[in-house]
């Protein structure tokens, strides 16, 4: 293009100049020329270190990436005739993943004649969903899936929630000794 709109390196707004002189005020200002609308008309250049463009960029991505938080989901496998014990021992282990903040897949097979009771699995999930109430909630509801049956459970608090509590719970615990001492 033989003309661009440039915009200088705080963000005022010099006007549509010629590609040649836009070139030469960066090179006097000891900046770049960006390209950062090519669609428009004309296109849009700013006057900018491009060095340091990008160093900000890679900072704020960083950045961004580390305030997500990883969903991490683990599963737990039941039979629709489980016995009372072996319900407890599972429901324990789905207790721990959601006090960790970790979501729950609840998987129930089937197998032969157990698949014509779909019931004996939906009571077994609402059950055992009720169960563990107080630390997370149904996700996504019961259902049938070939031979499983499938509910996910949610805890209430983030896994990034559960870190800082337990990191507070860390701290207050070495703070507690040294006033015994003192």
């Amino acid at each position: 293009m033989p003309e661009v709109r440039l915009v200088g390196p705080n963000g005022e707004q010099v006007g549509i100049v010629r590609i040649e002189d836009a070139l030469r005020l960066a090179l006097e200002a000891d900046l770049d020329l960006v390209e950062v609308a090519p669609m428009a008309k004309p296109p849009v250049c700013k006057l900018m270190d491009f060095g340091k463009y990008k160093y900000e960029a890679a900072l704020k991505e960083r950045e961004s990436r580390r305030n997500q938080t990883h969903t991490v989901i683990k599963e737990m496998k039941l039979r629709p005739k489980i016995d009372q014990h072996d319900y407890e021992t599972k429901k324990g282990h789905v207790e721990r993943f959601l006090k960790a903040g970790d979501k729950v897949k609840i998987t129930i097979m089937f197998r032969g004649r157990e698949q014509s009771r779909p019931e004996l699995g939906l009571r077994l999930l609402a059950k055992l969903a009720e169960d563990v109430a107080e630390l997370g909630f149904v996700e996504a509801t019961p259902k049938q899936d070939g031979r499983n049956m499938l509910m996910v459970l949610a805890p209430h608090r983030k896994k990034s929630d559960v870190a800082k509590a337990k990191a507070q719970a860390q701290a207050d615990a070495d703070e507690a000794p040294q006033a015994e001492t003192a």
